[in-house]
């Protein structure tokens, strides 16, 4: 497969996704939020559903699907909902958790896949990364002339940039978390799950 992307091309384009990953942003408070309360591998699982979330945006972007695109508009508005309605459920159980129930589902494989799916659902209902995506691309790469190489290159930058941020704020949000007492936990949860609760609502309201 001949690559077309030089390593200009490539290093500035990660240099790119990886400044855009480690701002401040409501994808990083899911998985700060799920490493705190849950653990890092939970904080870890959302990282990787908003990376999927991702990866699906681009593809769709760097493929020059604009009309798949636009045909898609009423499943995006689904998913806004699904997502938006996702994250209230999750902001409410953190809310009204105490700290040891959520420490408790640590192991569990429900609790790890809604970690995934919190992340996921987030990255999909965002309708607006997609058009980030459709405009962001060509200055670093001639969409015309993409090849499957380019395209595998350019999914592993985003895995190694935009993952290895949010995985990082996961292992950090753990760590901090293993300091803090029941009482610091207990409002921890209330302040990250009304903020998750937050973040649904505007998704709901704006599907």
């Amino acid at each position: 497969m001949q690559l077309t992307m030089t390593l200009g091309n490539m290093f500035a384009l990660f240099a790119a996704m990886l400044v855009l990953a480690a701002m401040p942003s409501s994808s990083v408070l899911i998985v700060v939020s799920r490493s705190a309360n849950s653990g890092f591998i939970h904080g870890a699982l959302a990282a990787l559903g908003i990376v999927v979330g991702d990866i699906f945006f681009i593809l769709i972007a760097i493929l020059g699907l604009s009309l798949l695109a636009e045909s898609m508009a009423e499943m995006f508005v689904l998913v806004k909902y699904i997502g938006g309605a996702y994250l209230v459920w999750l902001g409410m159980r953190l809310v009204f958790a105490k700290p040891g129930m959520l420490q408790a589902e640590k192991g569990a494989s429900a609790g790890m896949s809604s970690s995934f799916f919190s992340g996921l659902l987030f990255t999909l209902a965002d309708q607006k990364a997609l058009l980030f995506y459709l405009g962001f691309f060509p200055a670093f790469i001639k969409l015309s002339s993409m090849t499957l190489a380019d395209i595998a290159v350019i999914i592993s930058i985003v895995l190694l940039a935009v993952g290895g941020v949010k995985v990082a704020y996961a292992f950090m949000a753990d760590r901090a978390a293993s300091l803090l007492t029941n009482r610091t936990m207990r409002w921890l949860n209330i302040a990250s799950g009304g903020l998750m609760l937050a973040i649904g609502l505007i998704v709901i309201t704006r599907a």
